[in-house]
């Protein structure tokens, strides 16, 4: 007896909404792989299509331009058809633009664990006074040192190891870390 595909099947009948996120769940950022896709606020969307069976998973990139989208959406494809959901609509929303605001609590608890300072603050409550601060890429708000804790750092440089972080030091440990951005 042949198994019929998930996309031919009936609505009843394919992978829960809540299933499929939390296999998207398993999925690493290209850039930083301790933190999932959908913890980073990346993955906005999750629905069946009811047109044409698929399922419609829709992406926000951190920026405009970043490099790691043709990877994340190769993952999610990848993903979806191992748990055999060989249909699979890809879209990229840009607006509203992605923002540091959407990364869970555990996205952040894992850049801290992982050596790297999640964003200071909030970018929504900070945007009137870190407008001129972004384009620098360094916060104004106190970066506190994932490796002992104080907020005695300083900027290094507003390039980090890749264009979302910028580079800091600490004035307690010495020790540099990237400092992901605020924006």
């Amino acid at each position: 007896m042949r198994t019929m595909p998930i996309h031919q099947r009936p609505a009843s009948s394919r992978p829960a909404i809540d299933q499929v996120w939390a296999w998207l769940r398993q999925i690493g950022d290209p850039e930083i792989p301790v933190v999932s896709v959908v913890d980073l606020g990346i993955v906005r969307e999750v629905a069946w299509s009811e047109d044409s069976g698929a399922c419609r998973v829709t992406i926000t990139p951190t920026y405009t331009g970043c490099p790691a989208t043709a990877a994340i959406q190769s993952r999610i494809r990848e993903e979806l058809e191992k748990r055999g959901i060989l249909r699979v609509d890809l879209r990229i929303r840009l607006s509203p633009p992605w923002t540091t605001d959407w990364l869970s609590p555990q996205a952040r608890e894992s850049l801290r664990a992982f050596g790297i300072a999640p964003p200071a603050g909030c970018a929504a409550e900070q945007i009137a006074t870190i407008l001129p601060v972004l384009a620098s890429g360094i916060a104004r708000a106190p970066v506190t040192c994932p490796h002992c804790g104080t907020n005695r750092t300083t900027p290094i440089s507003q390039f980090g190891s890749t264009l979302c972080k910028a580079l800091y030091r600490c004035l307690d440990c010495l020790e540099p870390f990237d400092y992901f951005k605020c924006h």
